[in-house]
């Protein structure tokens, strides 16, 4: 049962707010909705799941975290008997990373507490918890999305010279996944790649024969969100976050943070400006996610004598590649 907010959950804040009649949200009530927003963030955070993380208490100087990429060895190779073994010493790359404060806020009124028929303060934090999954989702997605290996549906030269029929299918799929096993980029554990796409290239890819639909293959518990299938020793993600650009003239119907108007393609003599859609095909240590310090829930204190309540998710974290070798983006019509 959800947490009820009541006039009976408040607590008089400082003695100074006290004096002036003033109330703040308890430190029980925050606990709760601390928790309910990650609750609602987790159902739809889908690029997260494969980030690899970083959590530090503290930063280096100019708001950067360090993620250690440790390079491959030298071969081995055939030993002689009575010569020492010649080591190598280990190297690595720091990558860095810069946080930022990252938040959003919503205010009610007090009066709105006492009158609404449904529990406000729920509501809220399941918004929140909505928007703070949107964001961090977002900016991963665009870390993703920034990579250097760009693939075009069908062998296309740029996106450019896409037609309506360079569909998303089983051709770029397997060049994408030819791109990352040429530069031996590793499987994520489990043997598999993972690409993120949108449910219009996807549509396409579920009739072909060898497509195996993910409840075909694994409990519903057992599955990344957003799972839907597999091919070609690769997992699918369907999402509408994806950076997606649509023909000139046309009204948007694409998920705001998802829809991008620089990826509209550029008419050319006898073709018309089509939807460009873009996916993620990446392996393991592909992106990585820093905490500085994880998400919480806020209150603004007192404000007008306790007459408005201000709630916000913050967090301190940045997001950035690690190896981008590891990533290939596929441009599809």
């Amino acid at each position: 049962m959800p947490y009820q907010y009541t006039q009976q959950n408040m607590t008089a804040a400082t003695s100074a707010g006290a004096s002036g009649g003033g109330y703040q949200l308890s430190q029980a009530i925050m606990l709760v909705y601390s928790k309910e927003i990650m609750f609602w963030a987790q159902p739809v955070l889908k690029y997260d799941q494969f980030a690899v993380k970083k959590l530090e208490l503290g930063v280096t100087p100019g708001l950067t975290m360090n993620m250690l990429r440790y390079n491959n060895l030298t071969p081995g190779g055939t030993l002689t008997e009575g010569t020492r073994m010649t080591t190598q010493p280990l190297t690595a790359a720091q990558i860095q990373i810069t946080v930022a404060e990252q938040g959003n806020a919503v205010s009610v009124s007090e009066l709105l507490l006492h009158v609404s028929f449904d529990d406000v303060m729920a509501s809220a934090a399941k918004l929140l918890g909505f928007d703070m999954a949107k964001v961090l989702d977002s900016q991963l997605r665009d870390a993703y999305f920034g990579c250097s290996n760009v693939i075009y549906a069908n062998g296309r030269a740029n996106r450019n010279a896409l037609t309506n029929s360079d569909k998303f299918g089983t051709g770029i799929v397997k060049d994408g996944v030819e791109t990352l096993k040429t530069n031996d980029v590793p499987q994520l554990a489990g043997g598999y790649y993972v690409c993120f796409a949108h449910p219009h290239q996807l549509r396409g890819l579920r009739d072909d024969n060898y497509w195996i639909s993910a409840q075909h293959y694994g409990a519903p518990e057992n599955l990344f969100n957003g799972e839907v299938g597999r091919y070609e020793d690769v997992i699918f993600i369907e999402t509408t976050m994806q950076r997606n650009g649509q023909a000139a003239g046309s009204s948007p119907n694409y998920n705001t943070m998802g829809f991008d108007p620089n990826l509209n393609k550029v008419s050319t003599p006898g073709l018309t400006a089509d939807a460009v859609y873009t996916a993620s095909l990446f392996g393991d240590n592909a992106v990585g996610h820093a905490i500085s310090l994880p998400v919480e829930m806020r209150d603004n204190g007192i404000t007008d004598f306790g007459r408005e309540h201000g709630l916000a998710w913050y967090g301190i974290w940045g997001t950035g590649r690690i190896t981008d070798v590891n990533i290939a983006r596929l441009e599809t019509a």
